[in-house]
């Protein structure tokens, strides 16, 4: 990755998990969080729609305060039975959706956008990833809200920390799920 490590790359995120994320491939990126308010969508709208145009506004906001780098932006949601999963509004709302999710498949969609502020160029993907949750009881649910972990996280889980447990089995990238698809976004950038 010699000609991206050379690339200034701009984070359009405040999300730790994508910063690890880029750390753990050797990027080195400098952190600029977008300042948009996220609509809500209705049911109208797909996963890979929603994603995406999230991603493409969350880049360019950044994009405009800077003169030269590649700013990534980046959205994931939680996908299940066609309806939209972002993050919980508090407890009770997290401890609904991991109901719903319990024993049951659902998808978690990223999508991203990569613009290259010099010449004006984007280019933005989504990428999905199928999570089979196990059946979870009760107890487990409260006890996994109760510790704060599903607060900030689409479909109130992390599959990088404790909520790793209720997943049985994933089909697709794991890192997608976690908020950045590694090897799509490498892919990309060298193209880009």
């Amino acid at each position: 990755m010699p000609h991206i490590k050379s690339t200034r790359l701009i984070l359009a995120s405040s999300s730790p998990r994508r910063a690890d994320l880029l750390s753990q491939i050797g990027l080195t990126f400098e952190i600029y969080p977008n300042d948009i308010d996220e609509p809500s969508f209705d049911g109208s709208i797909t996963p890979a729609s929603a994603t995406q145009q999230l991603a493409s506004m969350k880049a360019k906001s950044v994009a405009e305060r800077y003169t030269d780098g590649v700013i990534i932006g980046a959205d994931t949601l939680v996908s299940f039975e066609d309806k939209l999963l972002g993050k919980p509004d508090d407890p009770d709302h997290a401890r609904c959706m991991l109901k719903k999710l319990s024993g049951k498949k659902h998808e978690v969609v990223t999508g991203v956008s990569l613009i290259n502020v010099e010449q004006c160029k984007e280019i933005s993907w989504t990428e999905a990833t199928k999570v089979y949750f196990r059946d979870l009881s009760s107890m487990e649910i409260d006890e996994y809200v109760n510790c704060g972990e599903p607060s900030d996280k689409a479909g109130a889980y992390g599959i990088q920390g404790r909520g790793a447990a209720f997943v049985n089995r994933i089909e697709g990238c794991y890192f997608n799920v976690v908020g950045l698809p590694l090897a799509s976004l490498i892919e990309h950038l060298s193209d880009f």
